[in-house]
């Protein structure tokens, strides 16, 4: 059983991300196409939806799961990892280079205080003595 909502609260953090990816892409593009704005201008917006859309996926990990948010937060940014990894390497043929693996470190962190917060915010098991 334990394993099964591990499982069940990692996927709902990975289609929380991914979906707001796609949300955040399609706007992003939208700025691109219709205004004159460059694609330089907007990489800080972009790295900082990135850690938005890790956090949220932790937190909605964490949420699901309301126990061991720092474990659950970090499969989550783990598993997103090793998703954009595969895809990187079985699509393009190119490893993760050592700007990207920080990131991805960086992206993992977030998700685990994301989970962490995502704990404490749902009112996790409560023990009395």
């Amino acid at each position: 059983m334990e394993t099964k909502s591990f499982g069940t609260a990692v996927l709902y953090g990975i289609i929380f991300i991914f979906l707001f990816a796609a949300i955040s892409s399609l706007i992003i593009s939208l700025i691109l196409r219709f205004t004159t704005v460059r694609e330089g201008s907007l990489q800080y917006l972009t790295t900082a939806l990135s850690f938005i859309g890790l956090f949220g996926g932790g937190f909605l990990s964490g949420g699901k799961r309301k126990q061991k948010g720092w474990l659950i937060g970090g499969l989550t940014g783990l598993v997103y990892t090793l998703i954009i990894f595969l895809f990187q390497y079985l699509g393009y043929d190119r490893l993760f280079n050592l700007e990207q693996l920080i990131y991805y470190i960086c992206y993992t962190l977030i998700s685990m205080m994301g989970g962490i917060l995502g704990v404490n915010l749902s009112g996790g098991n409560s023990r009395t003595a």
